[in-house]
C-alpha cells in the first residue's frame, strides 16, 4: 500500500517568508527609487550644460563680432587675426614684437598696442560683456629652437622664461598707456601674463613646426560660460 508524501508548510515557515519577501520588495523599491533620483539628477545636469553652452557660444558669436567689426580695417597691417574658436588676438609676425632672445617690444609692436589695446579693453568693459569675462590672458609662445642649445629641455625651460618675460613686460606696456588710467584697477583685477615656451607650437599642414608662426602673441578672453561649465563637470566626475 503506497502513501503518497506530500510537504505541509508550517505556520513557522509561513511567518519566515513573508517578512523575507515583503524585505525584497523594500529592496526593490528602494533601488529603483535611487535610479529615479539619478536619472533626474543626470537629466537636471545634461540640461544645465546645454543651456550653458548655449549661452557660451552666444557671447562667443557676438564677442567675435563685435572684436572683428572693431578691428576688420587693421588686422593685415598689424600682422594679427582673430579666432573665433577661442577669441583669441593673435599677433604673428616675431619680427615686428620683439628681437631674438629679447624681452623688449619693438617700437611698431608698441605703436600697434597703443591703437589695439585700450579699444580691446573697451569692448570687453562695455556692459555687454563685463560681467562675463573672468580673466584676459596675455600668452606668449616660442618655437622649440634655442640658440647653442641642443638639450630639448634646456631649450624648453630657457623659452619658458624668455616667453614670461615678454608677456610681462607686454602687460606692464599696456597698463602704462595713459587713456587706459580709468582701467587700471579691472585690468588689475582680470589681466594675466602667461609665458607657455613652445608648448603650443604652430605646425603646417604636414605636421612640422612652423617656427616663425610659433613666436607670437596671443590675448585671449576667458568667460564665466567656460567656468560654469567647468564646475558642471567637475561635479558630474564626484
Amino acid at each position: 500500500m503506497s502513501r503518497s508524501l506530500t510537504h505541509v508548510s508550517s505556520p513557522a515557515a509561513e511567518a519566515h517568508w513573508i517578512p523575507l519577501s515583503d524585505l525584497m520588495t523594500g529592496l526593490m523599491m528602494m533601488f529603483l527609487l535611487i535610479a529615479v533620483v539619478y536619472m533626474v539628477q543626470i537629466e537636471a545636469e545634461s540640461r544645465k550644460m546645454k543651456e550653458v553652452a548655449v549661452l557660451y557660444d552666444e557671447l562667443r558669436t557676438k564677442l567675435y563680432e563685435d572684436l572683428s567689426r572693431e578691428f576688420a580695417a587693421d588686422l593685415d597691417r598689424w600682422g594679427a587675426q582673430i579666432s573665433k574658436e577661442n577669441l583669441t588676438v593673435r599677433f604673428k609676425e616675431p619680427e615686428v614684437l620683439f628681437a631674438l632672445g629679447s624681452s623688449e617690444l619693438k617700437p611698431r609692436f608698441k605703436e600697434i598696442l597703443d591703437d589695439f589695446f585700450p579699444r580691446y579693453v573697451r569692448i570687453l568693459t562695455s556692459d555687454k560683456y563685463r560681467d562675463s569675462i573672468t580673466e584676459l590672458r596675455i600668452e606668449g609662445h616660442t618655437s622649440s629652437v634655442w640658440t647653442s642649445i641642443v638639450d630639448p629641455q634646456q631649450s624648453y625651460f630657457l623659452n619658458m622664461a624668455l616667453s614670461q618675460e615678454r608677456t610681462r613686460s607686454t602687460l606692464q606696456y599696456v597698463m602704462s598707456i595713459p587713456s587706459l588710467k580709468g582701467d587700471i584697477k579691472w585690468l588689475e583685477q582680470f589681466a594675466t601674463a602667461n609665458g607657455l615656451s613652445f608648448s603650443k607650437l604652430v605646425r603646417t599642414p604636414d605636421g612640422r613646426e612652423d617656427r616663425a608662426a610659433s613666436q607670437r602673441v596671443e590675448f585671449r578672453v576667458v568667460t564665466d560660460a567656460e567656468r560654469r561649465i567647468a564646475r558642471i563637470l567637475e561635479a558630474a566626475t564626484r
